[in-house]
């Protein structure tokens, strides 16, 4: 147990966001919040106390994991740039970890059918195995329209569910099973947007 990684996950893709530790396949500690207000003011407290809660120090940290999205653009960068930081300070890797995959763990059959509310009558989705490995590439489509391309007897998680508010256990999970060879040095790990901005589709477009 004292030899499995530490990682410490966050999550402010939404108004609800959360911080999360993780040690030997378990949570050891959780934090939620919620704000309309964005989480920039708030996260670095937030990751003060989960730290608090499990009894270990920043440096402790084998790996900093962060909710890379799909979700609030604004939101998505808050928790990147916090694991970022802390990680390129600490000299310790980090991972972004799609919603989406996070959002598998929730489901319990071999297939899960996993869709976010992406506006605009459409929905970000995907479709991930037992071990949360992608099995259909994440996208942008009609909520009808890729539901009729999701394989029978496969699970929905997500909007024909009860969607978790708070992903950051989750967000950590996902690292932990990818270990040290899914990990990367900070500078690499990015947004996941799935697809761009309204501000810059709305700029090309005119």
């Amino acid at each position: 147990m004292s030899n499995a990684p530490l990682i410490l996950a966050v999550d402010t893709t939404s108004e609800f966001a959360s911080v999360a530790v993780r040690r030997g396949h378990a949570t050891v500690a959780e934090v939620h919040l919620r704000s309309t207000d964005g989480f920039g003011h708030l996260i670095m407290q937030a990751i003060d106390e989960a730290l608090a809660k499990a009894a270990v120090r920043l440096e402790e940290i084998d790996c900093f994991a962060a909710a890379s999205g799909p979700g609030s653009f604004t939101g998505v960068r808050v928790g990147l740039s916090a694991v970022k930081g802390l990680a390129e300070a600490l000299h310790k890797p980090a991972a972004g970890i799609s919603n989406l995959r996070a959002l598998s763990l929730f489901g319990s059959a071999p297939l899960r059918a996993v869709s976010l509310d992406a506006r605009r009558g459409q929905v970000y989705a995907a479709a991930y195995d037992s071990d949360a490995r992608l099995v259909s590439a994440e996208t942008v489509a009609i909520w009808d329209e890729w539901r009729k391309t999701v394989p029978d007897g496969a699970e929905f998680v997500g909007l024909e569910a009860s969607v978790p508010r708070w992903l950051a256990a989750a967000v950590a999970e996902c690292a932990e099973m990818d270990g040290p060879a899914g990990w990367s040095d900070p500078v690499a790990i990015d947004a996941n947007y799935v697809r761009r901005s309204d501000a810059e589709m709305f700029w090309k477009d005119a």
